[in-house]
């Protein structure tokens, strides 16, 4: 369930928008002022907040300002000024979204609708390419982005073909690869049989990530099978 934060010193306002909001599945949050409101959202997980601009005290776009340091929830601002200054104003502070007073409640739920649906796709797709992005096993991690790698939390300088073969051995935990598997995947051509480049760029490798290359904990080796990266 997501949770509105409706921020208006007008108590028949904030009913109306409470019935509607809580009606169409939302949990909603009240309050009549910008420092009752901030309080709220510093305590509770909010995904979107709807400020009316002209409050006594800190009004609604110096909420909105104070929100944007810390959060990046959605904002649709209230105002019962029309003027396109004003948009612009609520707007530029970090509103995503403005409406004028008097407006249509079903307006305002499509509106809030819009907004989440876009928040949560927002997050979804930062989550997903956050993981792809980065790969992270036995106390590596590789940027796939920068091509950068780090051994808990120290950066590790990679030739571009130990970086291949340690990004194919770490994509795929627990999965074994032969020599002419790796072979093939990294410099794509036809592997012969008594080719020794695997086997010196693994060690190399192991070189510079293992404690003792002669006994591999990272870059682990399956006799007669071939190597393999696998998560304990």
């Amino acid at each position: 369930m997501f949770n509105i934060i409706i921020v208006d010193d007008e108590e028949e306002i904030l009913e109306l928008m409470e019935v509607y909001l809580c009606n169409d599945g939302y949990n909603v949050l009240k309050a009549t002022n910008g420092i009752e409101a901030l309080k709220i959202i510093n305590e509770e997980q909010i995904h979107l907040a709807i400020l009316d601009i002209m409050m006594p005290g800190m009004n609604g776009l110096q909420v909105c300002i104070e929100i944007r340091k810390k959060y990046n929830i959605p904002i649709i601002m209230l105002s019962a000024k029309s003027q396109d200054m004003d948009k612009i104003q609520g707007l530029s502070m970090g509103s995503y979204d403005y409406m004028v007073k008097p407006f249509n409640p079903m307006e305002l739920l499509a509106r809030v609708k819009a907004q989440i649906r876009r928040y949560v796709y927002l997050n979804e797709n930062s989550e997903v390419s956050k993981k792809e992005e980065i790969v992270e096993i036995k106390g590596i991690s590789i940027n796939k982005r920068n091509h950068k790698v780090h051994l808990y939390g120290k950066e590790i300088k990679l030739t571009p073909i130990e970086y291949k073969i340690l990004l194919l051995l770490a994509s795929n935990n627990g999965k074994i690869f032969n020599s002419e598997d790796i072979f093939k995947e990294i410099w794509k051509e036809k592997y012969f049989e008594g080719n020794n480049t695997v086997m010196v760029h693994i060690w190399r490798l192991r070189e510079k990530i293992e404690e003792n290359p002669k006994e591999s904990k990272i870059v682990e080796t399956v006799w007669g099978v071939g190597y393999k990266i696998e998560e304990e």
